[in-house]
């Protein structure tokens, strides 16, 4: 069975960051009835909220810890019970940069639970309910490091890789199910966690273009993936990131 538009529901992990927000934004103004994940910031994943539901769209903010296996699975069979969720974009996502040589394990760990174990701990329990409705979209926010590589990254860059594989497997296990499976790989975009990392001088020598993307390129980006226009992109990874990398 297909649901129109109007009554699908779309999970978007990190909706508290700028990307995700953003994405969870663009996603409401589609008319998918949007739950905008946060971990710690509940606050910022309120803000997205209210943001939307000011221009007329329907969402709720949803708590948990996509790293907590059993935290996932309690916080989705809730989320569940409403239906299914057939939309759903993984933007969770953490870095913990350091040069390899004097890489802690716990910096190791993390960044790997939080972009690659948090990926499984979310889409795994949607998967069934959501091939069951014969259409589904999914979207994991990479990056451009697990493309090119980047020094100091070497654990956020195996994390985002490792996406990209597993997107071009679940497209495959998807493919006669109306569900598409992608990956959008941002490269230097404007927020909190890029400003940290890398200043003005260091993007006007990175990026062709001269600039950092804008959260909301992103997430104009995702909502076309997250279409019905885009029924046949599956298993592909997208760059958008100012011809940085090809």
């Amino acid at each position: 069975m297909s649901h129109s538009s109007s009554t699908r529901r779309a999970l978007v992990t990190g909706a508290s960051g700028a990307i995700g927000g953003a994405i969870a934004r663009a996603l409401a103004a589609q008319g998918l009835h949007v739950l905008a994940h946060a971990n710690r910031n509940r606050a910022a994943a309120d803000e997205v909220v209210a943001a939307i539901h000011a221009t007329g769209g329907a969402a709720e903010s949803v708590v948990f810890d996509v790293t907590d296996g059993p935290a996932c699975s309690k916080a989705l069979a809730e989320m569940l019970e409403a239906g299914p969720i057939q939309v759903l974009v993984h933007s969770a996502g953490v870095h913990d940069d350091g040069v390899f040589a004097g890489l802690r394990p716990e910096q190791w760990q993390r960044v790997i639970d939080v972009n690659l174990n948090g990926f499984f701990n979310v889409a795994q329990p949607l998967m069934l309910p959501m091939l069951r409705t014969r259409w589904g979209r999914i979207v994991a926010i990479t990056s451009v490091a697990g493309q090119a590589g980047n020094r100091g990254q070497v654990n956020y860059a195996a994390a985002k890789s490792a996406l990209h594989g597993a997107v071009k497997s679940l497209a495959l296990e998807c493919a006669s199910r109306g569900v598409t499976v992608n990956a959008v790989a941002p490269g230097i975009v404007a927020s909190e966690m890029s400003a940290g990392t890398f200043d003005a001088a260091a993007i006007q020598r990175m990026v062709p273009m001269g600039r950092a993307g804008q959260p909301q390129e992103v997430a104009d980006l995702v909502a076309f993936l997250s279409s019905e226009k885009a029924a046949y992109i599956s298993g592909q990874t997208i760059g958008i990131n100012g011809a940085m990398y090809q």
